[in-house]
């Protein structure tokens, strides 16, 4: 330990207590207490990331993450209208967190080592892994097919991460929302794009001059909800709430709801959705 004079010792243990307060309230903003005293659940989703998180054409946040949200607010405040949806893109999933400008993050968020350093995941409710699209008259079936060619990435998700470190010789071309990476897909300014598969399942669907034409790339992994880092008493309410709506089925029918017309019938939702059914398969 180092030596202090005292009025250095004294104002030290003042900048020390200034921090640990101005710690302590930050944690306090996101707790569980806050959230009820506040009347309001603030829940980050995404807006243009049909069929889990979409703003349709009356302005109303719609989807998958949307139904499982709606639920959160009805089962802590019996009004599912207590809900705030605050939209983000992939890059900010985290950031929103942080700045105290909601209390959860549901964007469609997988679960990776690196996160986990970030924040606090729950319970996870969903399967997933890349999957890459490109047009029919130029199918890509192997991502060796892609070396020395141009692949569209969102920024901020996996598929910009797993092409990083494994795939040096890809030349990604990045895009900040969604809607922007597809119009640039189909004006054919790359030759395939990787994101969720369950995502990309949806999309080639409603554009068939495309193909998912690989379907899983790299490790299949998990979506689950976030709080910020160190946010107990929320995360533990939270992984409450999903075991009971596991146990009700719950996901399979917020399936049934907001993704099956998606993808028809050709998806099997127990590939997808985790529920009381399927857990074993974990």
């Amino acid at each position: 330990m180092f030596s202090f004079k005292k009025s250095a010792s004294v104002a030290l243990l003042g900048l020390s207590a200034l921090f640990s307060s101005s710690a302590l309230a930050q944690e306090v903003d996101n707790s569980l207490q806050e959230v009820k005293d506040r009347g309001e659940l603030r829940i980050a989703v995404f807006s243009d990331k049909p069929p889990f998180g979409y703003v349709d054409r009356e302005g109303k946040s719609q989807g998958y993450d949307i139904e499982l949200a709606k639920h959160l607010g009805k089962a802590l405040f019996g009004d599912e209208n207590k809900v705030t949806f605050v939209l983000t893109e992939a890059q900010n999933r985290i950031n929103v967190l942080n700045a105290n400008k909601v209390d959860i993050t549901l964007a469609n968020f997988t679960v990776t080592p690196e996160r986990i350093e970030q924040v606090d995941f729950a319970k996870p409710y969903m399967k997933v892994a890349i999957g890459l699209v490109s047009p029919n008259k130029a199918s890509i079936t192997d991502v060796k097919d892609l070396d020395g060619k141009v692949l569209i990435v969102n920024k901020g998700t996996t598929a910009e991460t797993y092409f990083e470190k494994n795939h040096p010789n890809v030349q990604l071309q990045k895009y900040d929302h969604n809607s922007e990476a597809f119009a640039a897909l189909k004006d054919g300014r790359a030759a395939a794009l990787a994101h969720d598969n369950t995502m990309l399942y949806a999309w080639a669907k409603n554009n068939p001059e495309f193909d998912v034409s690989v379907q899983v790339i790299g490790p299949e992994d998990v979506i689950a909800p976030a709080v910020k880092k160190g946010n107990k008493a929320l995360l533990d309410w939270l992984n409450a709430e999903i075991t009971t709506l596991q146990s009700q089925e719950f996901f399979h029918k917020a399936y049934d709801k907001s993704m099956k017309s998606f993808y028809g019938d050709n998806i099997n939702p127990d590939n997808i959705v985790i529920d009381a059914s399927n857990l074993t398969q974990e």
